[in-house]
């Protein structure tokens, strides 16, 4: 499918993770318009040198009239709080969401990355929650389809002092093999059926594929694709405010519209 064919505006879908960065162009469908590109995340990493990067790798991709990016840490109204897998320090405060908009002139929406990929997985039916393996846990919380407050579980502690990024991210995984990975992953699976009284969770992310108990009735996997995908549902009408400043005028407009 190329540009022509699209009808209505075309989404370039950013996923920053911890380990790659990934883009693609997604039609109103939430369809990929030609295969996603990627390349490996920089470390040290730093929002100058992403954004330098994200601009080389969106190159090639052609055209898009607007940008949704998934970020790997607490963000608010395109400003980074925390990115605790890229280094928080250097990262705190930064606006990404419109560094990005002035480098590609095109507006921005700017979410957590788990909760990008529960927007494209979710069924909008009761409790549903979604996590994420890779570097770390990322992790998102859905009731009835609408977006809940976001919580960093990923940097609780969930044993011996050890967050849950620390417990069953890609360094757990490496250092202690996949046996006793999937042991700490369905005992994680527990502890947040606890906590949340989830009606269905989701298990994305790129270490979903080593993933080998069965799982509970539940549970269920889903590609990592949806890191991409899920951008499309960030122009939803029903998330206009979470993009929205609080003392932005326009805020005020949108309560009355």
């Amino acid at each position: 499918m190329d540009d022509s064919q699209a009808v209505g505006p075309l989404t370039l879908a950013i996923d920053i993770g911890g380990t790659r960065l990934k883009a693609g162009i997604l039609d109103t469908t939430g369809a990929l318009v030609s295969p996603a590109a990627r390349t490996d995340t920089p470390h040290p990493s730093n929002p100058g040198l992403v954004v330098d990067m994200l601009a080389t790798l969106v190159a090639p991709l052609g055209n898009f009239d607007r940008i949704s990016v998934g970020f790997p840490g607490v963000v608010r109204h395109g400003v980074i709080i925390t990115a605790p897998n890229l280094g928080t320090p250097v990262w705190q405060g930064a606006r990404l969401g419109a560094d990005l908009a002035a480098r590609f002139g095109k507006p921005v929406r700017l979410l957590n990355d788990a909760s990008v990929q529960g927007l494209g997985v979710i069924g909008g039916n009761g409790l549903e929650c979604v996590i994420t393996l890779g570097t770390g846990m990322g992790f998102a919380l859905f009731q009835d389809g609408r977006l809940m407050p976001h919580l960093e579980l990923s940097q609780h502690p969930v044993r011996k002092l050890m967050t849950y990024d620390q417990y069953i991210g890609n360094a757990a995984l490496h250092d202690i093999g996949r046996k006793r990975w999937n042991r700490r992953v369905q005992r994680a699976i527990g502890f947040i059926e606890t906590l949340t009284s989830y009606d269905t969770l989701y298990v994305g992310g790129g270490n979903a594929k080593a993933v080998s108990f069965e799982l509970p009735q539940k549970v269920q996997l889903v590609s990592n694709e949806a890191g991409i995908t899920g951008g499309i549902r960030l122009w939803d009408h029903i998330l206009d405010e979470s993009f929205v400043e609080p003392n932005n005028p326009v805020h005020k407009s949108l309560e009355h519209a």
